[in-house]
């Protein structure tokens, strides 16, 4: 006599689907509406990591996803629990990130009617999402997640949200498979490009002697890198990258002229003044960029691939583009180029590197530039670096070169404070080998600090670098350089000691408010197994050059302190 299978609830129902997509996390904070789900996952294969916020659970699933290319998976409560989703999905959703966020809801009779801690999740993301879907049936739940899953993470990656009603999941599921058709018309994901469009592209190289390749995270993505590199051997053309398409070319190599636009390299921003052929590959041409798209390298031919077609002519008209996986592109592009003669070129832009290198001066104390060119020293490009947003975020980005896409980790299209350090957590958890570092401000890190809490519990060995100039630095030079050092709402006086706060969480702390103490504390804290906080002061007001202003082009960038008063800006910080 058989024993008769136990009736699923929908969130068992829930649960088994993410064990069956491979989902090793999720990363949540319990609460009413969510509490079958939680439930479901006593005894489960997946493991639930209690966090200290719903913002934090975002940040954390979203480095998990960016280091691993597997969605990250959050679930909260209803209401405010859901609420404070909000920022991290739009950080994901920015950037491409493909996320999973699963939210409790009121019954379903009492949906739009003021209910207890009901809110319009549904509603509130929709400029945030790629889908979102609001369950009304427990049976549609399997198709439903691998719906979201097949969205999240195909095509241009982003965040889905499932908001499920507790009747929905505390109810019977009497659905025939866990594993139905998908019932998504009319999404479609673009695939090895057109071969006329590649040919044409191949046809443009061929006149090209100023050749420059713009490496986007379109092309991390896709992990593109040794296409890329192959790609830009053959052709012999210099590679200048975006914020967030640091390390899918190595910045270390030769031809690499590492990160270009507001806060980029002298050398890339002059490069794109003097090419005469762009190819973006996997790149949306930002304002970080292009703050002026008419005189956006004028008189040079622009290429553009990329996944989304409405990336396409948004900014700039291109005069070929092909819309598909960046990494198949370039893989077919490769078969139609021939060497280019840049040695004028490369020479020429070289001559740039030797005139304009990065530099920092440590005559009036400890400076951040020199924290994170010892930290470089220290790691040599082999740890994941994540960041926060604001100065520190573009020192680093300029001192600390990726090689490998997967491996940086910053903010781009939202600009999140709060970021850098639980997509460390996440990173950690994605890489649990790997070295993790977390370059962050003072005023970044007290938005979500909480989370140390999470590294103790879960014993997890990242370092968290506290760049401390007891400012919102980034806006301070703005108001210092475009509204006459009026500083107004800045000011940071009042930071707490870093390592007593670290000390509260159990965790190591470390002190560094010298020069000469930087290289051997950062070593003491990489070297140490566990997690580790250092407290950085540096001098408090200090600037981050090159700059091209908001609004300007790179022929206007400043490559030096300006003496005189500049224009106000038209962008923002």
């Amino acid at each position: 006599m058989t024993t008769p299978q136990k009736q699923l609830t929908g969130a068992e129902a829930l649960i088994k689907c993410l064990e069956n997509y491979g989902v090793e996390y999720i990363w949540g904070l319990s609460g009413g509406a969510a509490i079958p789900i939680f439930d479901a996952l006593v005894g489960s294969k997946i493991k639930l990591v209690l966090v200290r916020h719903e913002q934090g659970a975002t940040h954390i699933a979203d480095g998990y996803a960016r280091v691993t290319g597997k969605p990250g998976v959050v679930l909260v409560t209803s209401g405010p629990g859901a609420t404070n989703t909000i920022t991290g999905i739009m950080t994901a959703h920015m950037d491409s990130v493909p996320m999973i966020v699963l939210t409790g809801q009121t019954i379903s009779p009492m949906l739009g009617k003021d209910a207890f801690q009901e809110a319009d999740i549904f509603g509130s993301t929709m400029p945030f999402v790629k889908h979102s879907y609001l369950v009304r049936n427990t049976n549609d739940i399997p198709r439903i997640i691998k719906e979201a899953f097949h969205i999240a993470n195909t095509g241009r990656p982003g965040p889905v949200l499932v908001d499920l009603p507790k009747d929905i999941t505390s109810g019977p599921f009497t659905g025939k498979t866990l594993d139905p058709a998908m019932d998504i018309p009319g999404y479609k994901v673009a695939g090895k490009g057109n071969l006329s469009d590649i040919k044409k592209m191949a046809k443009l190289f061929k006149n090209s002697k100023r050749p420059l390749l713009l490496i986007g995270h379109g092309a991390v993505i896709a992990r593109a890198g040794d296409a890329i590199k192959k790609l830009a051997y053959k052709l012999q053309s210099p590679v200048t990258n975006t914020l967030l398409g640091k390390g899918e070319f190595p910045e270390t190599d030769p031809l690499s002229l590492g990160m270009l636009g507001m806060h980029g390299t002298a050398y890339a921003n002059l490069a794109l003044t003097r090419c005469d052929l762009i190819l973006s590959i996997g790149s949306r041409w930002d304002d970080r960029i292009n703050g002026n798209p008419a005189k956006f390298c004028v008189g040079a031919k622009i290429l553009h691939i990329d996944i989304d077609p409405a990336e396409i002519g948004k900014i700039l008209k291109p005069d070929v583009h092909c819309i598909g996986d960046a990494r198949l592109i370039v893989e077919e592009l490769l078969k139609h180029v021939s060497p280019c003669d840049t040695k004028e070129w490369i020479a020429e832009l070289n001559g740039y590197k030797k005139k304009h290198p990065l530099k920092f001066d440590t005559s009036k104390g400890l400076t951040a530039q020199y924290v994170l060119y010892e930290l470089q020293n220290a790691i040599q490009g082999n740890a994941i670096v994540t960041t926060d947003v604001g100065q520190h975020q573009m020192w680093s980005a300029q001192f600390n070169l990726s090689k490998d896409g997967r491996k940086w980790l910053s903010s781009g299209g939202a600009g999140t404070m709060g970021y850098g350090f639980p997509a460390a957590i996440g990173a950690q958890f994605g890489a649990p080998k790997d070295l993790v570092i977390a370059v962050v401000g003072d005023g970044g890190f007290q938005m979500t600090f909480y989370e140390l809490a999470t590294v103790y519990n879960h014993k997890l060995p990242v370092k968290v670098l506290i760049i401390d100039n007891k400012y919102l630095g980034m806006v301070r030079q703005w108001q210092e350089l475009f509204f006459d050092n009026r500083l107004s709402g800045v000011d940071l006086e009042g930071n707490p000691d870093f390592v007593k706060l670290a000390d509260a969480y159990r965790i190591k702390g470390v002190h560094i408010d010298k020069v000469e103490h930087v290289a051997e504390r950062l070593k003491e804290a990489i070297d140490f197994p566990g997690p580790v906080v250092i407290w950085a002061e540096v001098i408090k007001e200090d600037n981050v050059f090159p700059m091209v202003p908001a609004g300007k082009s790179a022929y206007e960038m400043i490559i030096e302190p300006p003496k005189a008063k500049l224009e106000k800006p038209t962008g923002s910080t």
